[in-house]
């Protein structure tokens, strides 16, 4: 019973090592999220977005069809709407994608219209911020190698995440006033 525990605690020892060495490598190798990728044809663009918080997944629409689906992590109390600047909710409602970030903390990022007035309305008459700055987002930079697994925890502060190279489809396939509904 002793040796099976010393292995264990070696073998855990040795994979916290791999991944700091790692993160370290990603940090230096990885600082940012590089050039973003051209956008695709405008005939193959998704016109539409659909977010399923419950079911964590992220549709892209062309038509009223789907044209992509991804697995998703959330915001750390994903359950709600967000009602204001720290709750770790990812919203619900319908928004549009209003703006793109290249050089995000994350890798590329694009902006979702959160707060609209009727959130910006509900948190004045509670006497709080809305919060702002949700974002659909890849991996944070250096942290790149996590992949899928990122997809076991919701981690975000309200935003919507899904791998680097997903990230990279979808900034190809989501033009800017694309509309996103979040449903929870």
């Amino acid at each position: 019973m002793r040796l099976i525990a010393k292995l264990i605690k070696r073998s855990f020892a040795a994979l916290i090592a791999l991944m700091a060495i790692a993160f370290a490598a990603g940090s230096i190798l990885h600082s940012a999220s590089g050039p973003p990728p051209e956008m695709a044809p405008d005939d193959q663009q998704a016109d539409a977005i659909f977010v399923d918080k419950s079911d964590r997944t992220l549709q892209l629409l062309r038509d009223g069809q789907v044209i992509r689906t991804y697995r998703i992590s959330l915001g750390a109390a994903p359950l709600g709407h967000k009602q204001q600047e720290g709750d770790e909710r990812t919203p619900v409602g319908i928004y549009i994608i209003d703006w793109r970030n290249a050089a995000s903390v994350a890798h590329l990022s694009l902006h979702i219209s959160y707060p609209n007035a009727d959130d910006r309305a509900a948190a004045a008459t509670r006497g709080v911020s809305p919060g702002g700055n949700i974002m659909i987002h890849g991996i944070l930079n250096g942290w790149g190698f996590v992949g899928p697994l990122q997809r076991f925890v919701d981690w975000t502060n309200g935003c919507i995440a899904v791998t680097d190279k997903e990230m990279r489809e979808i900034w190809s396939l989501v033009p800017d006033g694309t509309p996103i509904t979040i449903q929870d």
